[in-house]
């Protein structure tokens, strides 16, 4: 009996498997991992790669949380820089969100525009998310059954105005609509009222732009998601939580049973109000990076299984609207463009905590492809698409703006030295050249 031939062979001192990083051989056959052996089993391939003794194999990273803005806003970022980006940071699956796009994806006419700009530029596996407005009740069945991984909704102004809130009641009745099919609402959970009533954010003093968005608003917001979930029995999810004031109570509605999940961002675990320069508009987002004593309760929400995950809000625009020459945070466009640098992000500030390499792949990977109902998304085994990342743990760099593949070359962590480089990476076992988009468009249900 011959053995079996594999199309690619990776084998290495450390791979990230299910059962952490061990020796390992990976067969992949038709871009999926078919074998998963000791090292020394000698798999044989068509083509063989030996990781160096720096590097760690992981599975490719999933990132739910992703504004590519085109059609529409294509200046601010578009499909073809978005997923070479992802690609350059380990990410080998993006979820693009419903706005700043023009039309915002909250029909299935809209999806299918967005469907069609992206299908030959896409350089890593990307799937769409809905839209849940005012009015848009009718549609969301249909964007379901279309494909879209669920729907997302403000509770406050999004910033666009083609895109407007819900009130909270119209959110109930949309939770109440998708419970029907087991959908996904995925909610910016601040309160508009809280805002009306804060500070005026003017200026280019960032605590003045802080106070103007409270944690209250976020804790009253979350609150009321939490309250509609439970009465409607739908599945729903925080997106960017930066308050950890609602921690415990996320905490209790999970124990009660409420379907929640949370994710929270790199510029939430890495950066501080108290650091941050007058001016730094590249800094602004919203909900805000808050202090210290809050980044802190935010790890250990990770740690303790309260947050699910961490993807990046890549929410980039012009240079221009970043309001540069006055930085005033009360004008700027408001987004971190963070898709390439997560990864290093968070290994950067998890290694200095004794977190080992595998929770971050979890929370970066694993726990964004369950959020998602992505079956062969962001683990390395046997089944799996053949989504793989070759990363050099202990090697550093010095973040350069220009050097990145997003569209606008601008970030806050311009000049940060981190730890971490991405060298290689595959989606479904053909590795990116950032020449030719191999990547995917993606469908709820069978990715």
């Amino acid at each position: 009996m011959t053995a079996t031939e594999y199309d690619l062979v990776i084998r290495g001192q450390r791979v990230l498997t299910t059962a952490g990083i061990a020796p390992r051989e990976v067969g992949i056959i038709d871009g999926r991992i078919v074998a998963l052996e000791p090292l020394g089993n000698a798999l044989v391939g068509r083509e063989t790669i030996e990781l160096a003794e720096d590097e760690t194999l992981i599975p490719g990273l999933v990132d739910s949380h992703v504004h590519v803005n085109e059609p529409g806003r294509t200046e601010w970022e578009g499909f073809a820089s978005a997923t070479k980006a992802a690609a350059a940071g380990g990410v080998t699956t993006i979820i693009d969100m419903p706005l700043n796009s023009v039309p915002p994806t909250v029909n299935v006419d809209a999806l299918n525009i967005k469907r069609k700009s992206a299908w030959t530029q896409a350089f890593v596996d990307v799937g769409f998310w809905g839209g849940a407005v005012p009015g848009n009740t009718g549609d969301l069945r249909a964007l379901h059954d279309e494909g879209v991984f669920g729907f997302k909704c403000f509770l406050l102004h999004s910033g666009v105005d083609e895109f407007p809130p819900l009130e909270e009641d119209e959110l109930e009745k949309d939770l109440a609509e998708i419970a029907g099919f087991d959908g996904l609402m995925i909610v910016h959970a601040e309160d508009s009222r809280a805002i009306d009533r804060a500070p005026n954010p003017e200026g280019d003093v960032y605590e003045s732009f802080l106070h103007s968005r409270p944690r209250g608003a976020e804790n009253v917001a979350v609150a009321q998601v939490i309250e509609r979930a439970r009465w409607t029995g739908a599945r729903a999810h925080i997106l960017h939580l930066s308050s950890s004031d609602a921690l415990a109570m996320i905490a209790t509605a999970k124990r009660d049973g409420v379907k929640l999940t949370v994710e929270t961002c790199p510029h939430y675990l890495t950066l501080l109000a108290e650091e941050i320069p007058n001016g730094a508009t590249a800094f602004k987002c919203c909900p805000p990076i808050r202090e210290a004593n809050n980044r802190e309760l935010l790890w250990k929400g990770l740690e303790d299984g309260v947050i699910d995950c961490i993807v990046s809000d890549h929410s980039p625009s012009t240079l221009d609207l970043k309001d540069l020459e006055n930085g005033d945070f009360g004008v700027a466009w408001g987004g971190v463009a963070s898709l390439q640098l997560g990864l290093p992000l968070i290994w950067t500030e998890a290694r200095q905590r004794g977190i080992p390499l595998e929770r971050v792949v979890e929370w970066m990977g694993r726990k964004p492809a369950e959020l998602a109902r992505l079956q062969r998304k962001g683990t390395l085994a046997p089944g799996y698409d053949a989504d793989l990342a070759i990363f050099a743990a202990d090697e550093t760099f010095i973040v350069d703006a220009e050097k990145l593949y997003h569209k606008n070359h601008i970030t806050p962590y311009q000049g940060k030295p981190l730890s971490g480089v991405v060298r290689r990476t595959f989606v479904r076992g053909a590795e990116v050249d950032f020449a030719e988009p191999q990547g995917r468009l993606i469908r709820r249900g069978t990715a």
